[in-house]
């Protein structure tokens, strides 16, 4: 199963639409998953013209979202949990924050956003996995999202580009 993650899309204030490079690969995914910080339920409208849409709420998000999304999920996807948080919260890193939010749970991968920093890195056994973001990438060089493949092997990979038209 191929997976487009993003987050932090924060839309329509850092953008009216979706990136090309990020539509080109939703043009070929079977699920989307947005960990948060979406901003406006437009781009889950978006999103979804390109198929399945999951996703948790982040710290700006408003009550239609918070109505339509959890703070915290769990997905099976071919024999793998995958839990996906936002990771805002008061003190502690965000890494942190997130590895606490599924404490005592087996998941495989925690998918989380918040940061906007690109994350891709094991933490005892889970796979600890930040998209970024194809809307505000802040002070880093690119703008990103992954993709994910899930089946009897887990691939993921970041997607770096400079333009986000």
């Amino acid at each position: 199963m191929n997976i487009v993650v993003t987050a932090d899309t924060h839309m329509p204030d850092k953008g009216k639409q979706l990136p090309s490079r990020l539509i080109k690969e939703l043009k070929k995914t079977d699920l989307i998953i947005h960990a948060g910080d979406w901003n406006s339920m437009e781009v889950y409208h978006m999103l979804r013209t390109y198929g399945e849409v999951k996703g948790v709420y982040g710290n700006v998000d408003r009550e239609d979202i918070k109505d339509r999304f959890p703070a915290q999920e769990i997905l099976e996807v071919h024999g793998h949990k995958i839990g996906i948080v936002h990771g805002h919260g008061d003190k502690k890193t965000t890494e942190k924050r997130v590895l606490e939010a599924f404490e005592g749970e087996e998941v495989d991968i925690i998918i989380f956003g918040h940061s906007h920093i690109p994350l891709l890195r094991y933490f005892k056994k889970k796979l600890l996995l930040n998209p970024g973001s194809p809307m505000d990438k802040r002070t880093h060089p690119y703008y990103s999202f992954v993709i994910l493949t899930v089946g009897e092997e887990i691939r993921a990979e970041h997607v770096f580009f400079k333009d986000k038209n």
